[in-house]
């Protein structure tokens, strides 16, 4: 499930682990950002932080939620020298009896990704008006509790396996009302890389209210500029490289990873937005046993396709 912040897979009882660790995942970034430059990503970002309080406090459950949270967090984004380049990707689901892509569905959905950083949900929240779900822990944060309530997240404790079924209602909930739910299956963030498996349990939302799945594919890339989906780098064309530095992995710390993003140029998240899934005759799997055979089937169906976005450049490069 999601984390706005990263939470050591050893402190939970049931979460997966992945392999990641900052010693053996993290590469040099390509170029480096100045002094000068780091200290007004950290005061920009520290400006933004503080003016979205009020903000927060004053949205509730208002109309206008989603759209001041995406504008909010574009902005953080931009302060700590994030860009977002957005891509469309496709969808073959060949030889399911069980699912079918919607590509011309532009409702409510459940969004369901990789999970790299506490950058995702930043991401997310800044490229689609939803509500991102996030670690209890976060509900107990100054200032970060306030943003993310305002923001309308949705928390879970993910030391309690029985807390589970009430916060999948809870998204379900969210989703009758129109309101898409960001989520990030794997249970644990890896370094960009490489990938977990989706853990089927928070499909069950989008089934219970009756909406497709969205599989989102992020990789932060660097060392480039991107402009109008072509790399450039200084006037002339330049390959992009898959960046590892905004992971959160192993034992990290938040504040390592800040200063490590604030410190690289050029650094790209980059969404690649699938069509939308849902399971044909989806009334059909109404037992127990059912239900949790279609919840594993929008799993696998989603993490193929989000593993599809996550080749690197320079593998695409090869494949053209």
């Amino acid at each position: 499930m999601s984390a706005v912040a990263h939470l050591p897979a050893a402190s939970s009882a049931w979460l997966p682990a992945s392999p990641c660790t900052p010693g053996v995942c993290l590469r040099a970034q390509a170029r480096a950002a100045g002094p000068l430059r780091r200290a007004a990503r950290l005061t920009g970002a520290a400006a933004v932080l503080l003016a979205g309080l009020p903000v927060a406090l004053a949205l509730g459950r208002t109309a206008l939620r989603g759209a001041v949270t995406t504008r909010w967090s574009r902005l953080l984004l931009r302060a700590l020298g994030v860009r977002i380049v957005t891509h469309r990707g496709f969808s073959c689901i060949g030889g399911s009896a069980r699912a079918r892509a919607v590509p011309g569905e532009d409702g409510p959905a459940l969004l369901v990704g990789n999970h790299v950083s506490w950058l995702d949900p930043l991401v997310i929240t800044a490229t689609f008006a939803c509500r991102p779900l996030a670690k209890a822990e976060v509900g107990r944060w100054p200032i970060v509790r306030t943003l993310a309530a305002g923001g309308g997240a949705l928390f879970i404790d993910r030391d309690r396996l029985s807390a589970l079924p009430g916060v999948v209602a809870d998204m379900a909930a969210a989703l009758r009302r129109g309101e898409s739910v960001a989520a990030f299956p794997e249970g644990t963030t890896w370094c960009g890389r490489e990938m977990g498996r989706f853990r089927p349990a928070v499909f069950q939302a989008a089934l219970d209210a009756g909406v497709p799945v969205r599989p989102v594919a992020l990789r932060f890339l660097e060392g480039t500029a991107v402009h109008g989906g072509a790399a450039v780098h200084g006037g002339k064309g330049e390959r992009a490289a898959l960046s590892t530095r905004p992971s959160y992995v192993g034992d990290d710390t938040l504040l390592a990873s800040v200063l490590r993003i604030v410190a690289t140029r050029d650094l790209v998240a980059e969404v690649t937005v699938f069509p939308a899934v849902r399971l044909d005759r989806a009334a059909a799997y109404g037992g127990r046993a059912r239900r949790g055979e279609a919840r594993a089937a929008l799993a696998r169906i989603a993490e193929a396709q989000v593993r599809t976005g996550l080749v690197e450049p320079e593998e695409q490069a090869v494949a053209a």
